[in-house]
């Protein structure tokens, strides 16, 4: 039997500033209510100074690695799905490296904004197909804040910071493991969803950045649309590969974008609301940090058990998306 991937650990780390409906009331033109009828968030976590992407992403390594029983010395590999690292070079995985003392391990950022995370344990179950004894750190970090302008009401209210993480390793055991993974993208949809400068196709000016380019720019309800199109379309396509009907589902763990997003894909594949975890209204939209975070409280719930059939999906600026199906 071959080899099958397997989370063995994981952690999130949330900043410590918590920022509310109400708090937005007072900086733009908007209200609690259309907020939350809108998005599904009541709060987001913003990071300080001193909470910089790869202090979050650290901090949820070490809670995974703690969970998982693993020293960062038998690390393998570290993996980053994050739009926001702290500087354009080293990587923010380099850095967790660094400050996880695992001098074993490679380490590298993946650049698929909030389809990160699955991006990354895609990859990582690659490499454990071939060698069952890799242990592997996926992590999706994320400081939104840093890139969004909070003076557009339409982008400030949305996002959040914060990080999780999980430690992947190999098992023969039937009935657990990843079971398939799909990765999509369509870039000739980029300007729907984008941040325009600070990049090298263009030597950033004053022009530019009273432009606002440095911020996120999102054509919000044609995001919507692509969004529940290719969630469901990716839904069915997991579903397929891994010989599962939807009623099969145990949990499904969506990337939390928008409420109303996850709850069209719930009604689409016919689930009922406990087999759906939600907790945007806490975080916001956290990009590639969104489903590790989700799955780090879920697990912390008591709410994951041994062959429970997991469906992930996200989908994120690019455009990308991706569906996995998991026996945990």
């Amino acid at each position: 039997m071959p080899a099958r991937t397997i989370i063995i650990g994981t952690g999130s780390h949330l900043p410590k500033k918590i920022l509310t409906n109400q708090d937005l009331e007072k900086i733009v033109d908007t209200s609690d209510e259309w907020i939350r009828t809108r998005t599904g968030i009541e709060t987001r976590h913003i990071s300080s100074d001193d909470e910089p992407n790869s202090f979050l992403a650290t901090q949820a390594a070490k809670k995974a690695m703690e969970m998982a029983g693993v020293r960062a010395q038998e690390l393998d590999l570290i993996i980053v799905g994050t739009l926001t690292p702290d500087m354009p070079m080293p990587s923010v995985a380099c850095l967790v490296q660094k400050e996880l003392g695992a001098r074993k391990a490679g380490a590298f950022d993946l650049y698929a904004t909030c389809s990160g995370f699955l991006y990354g344990l895609s990859i990582a179950d690659k490499f454990i197909r071939d060698n069952r004894r890799l242990k592997i750190l996926v992590i999706g970090s994320e400081v939104l804040s840093k890139r969004v302008n909070w003076k557009d009401r339409n982008t400030c209210v949305i996002f959040g910071d914060g990080a999780g993480a999980a430690i992947v390793t190999g098992t023969r055991e039937p009935n657990r493991g990843i079971v398939s993974s799909h990765l999509h993208a369509d870039g000739s949809l980029w300007e729907l969803l984008a941040i325009r400068g600070l990049g090298t196709a263009q030597e950033v000016t004053a022009e530019q950045l009273e432009k606002g380019w440095q911020y996120i720019e999102m054509q919000g309800r044609e995001v919507f649309k692509n969004a529940v199109r290719a969630l469901e379309s990716v839904s069915w396509e997991a579903l397929e590969s891994a010989g599962w009907h939807s009623e099969d589902i145990d949990l499904l763990v969506a990337h939390q974008a928008n409420i109303r997003i996850i709850e069209f894909l719930r009604e689409r594949l016919g689930l009922s609301k406990d087999k759906v975890f939600i907790n945007i209204s806490k975080y916001g939209n956290t990009s590639a940090a969104s489903i590790p975070i989700a799955l780090d409280e879920a697990n912390r719930a008591g709410m994951l058990h041994p062959g429970m059939r997991l469906l992930m999906v996200a989908f994120g600026g690019g455009f990308t998306w991706a569906g996995m199906t998991m026996r945990w």
